[in-house]
């Protein structure tokens, strides 16, 4: 078996991120030689194909180039779903405080906020954590590997650092974040249409 090849197809067939660990299980190898044969991979792909091996989530992904995304949105003309300036807030405030629960999450924004929280949880951006141990053992939130995925993060530790003391924190988050990359970004009214779209 050619473990550069068999990776390839693992890859192709892959869902969701997958790691060097996750890999080496599947194909009953060390860690290292895997780790060396993605770099080949990468390599290859690289050189001689419409394909890239990105490192993303903590893992390993094959995606298209970027060159040919203009076709690839034509071709396949995804149903998509953009975040409103509203769940973006929510997002942002439980990216930057978690865990955190619906009450901690609302006294920050101000508004309530289970709605909010409810679509982000549809649309495995967000997730439940865990519960606290005081009285009603209210349920902690945070974000999920599809959070990391969707705004090209390897892990949480990446996102800029916030003032949380600052009243203007919707405001500054996401304004250091590399130009290429979704922010998570309050914008105004006019700009909201430029918000991450998400298949």
């Amino acid at each position: 078996m050619r473990l550069v090849q068999a990776l390839e197809a693992l890859l192709f067939v892959a869902d969701s991120p997958a790691t060097p660990e996750e890999l080496a299980k599947a194909l009953n190898v060390p860690t290292f030689e895997v780790e060396e044969a993605l770099e080949k991979l990468g390599g290859r792909l690289h050189h001689t194909s419409a394909l890239q091996l990105v490192r993303i989530a903590g893992g390993y992904q094959l995606c298209t180039k970027p060159e040919f995304a203009e076709p690839i949105a034509r071709f396949t003309q995804p149903q998509t779903s953009k975040l409103s300036r509203s769940l973006m807030e929510v997002l942002a405030v439980v990216a930057y405080k978690q865990p955190i629960t619906l009450a901690e999450l609302e006294e920050v924004r101000g508004v309530d906020s289970g709605y909010g929280v409810r679509q982000l949880v549809e649309r495995r951006l967000v997730c439940e954590i865990g519960r606290r141990s005081t009285p009603g053992r209210p349920v902690d939130y945070g974000t999920t590997q599809q959070f990391l995925h969707a705004f090209n993060l390897q892990s949480l530790e990446e996102l800029p650092v916030v003032n949380f003391e600052s009243h203007a924190l919707p405001q500054t988050i996401g304004t250091e974040l590399p130009p290429e990359q979704p922010s998570l970004l309050d914008q105004s009214p006019e700009e909201e249409d430029n918000h991450p779209t998400l298949a």
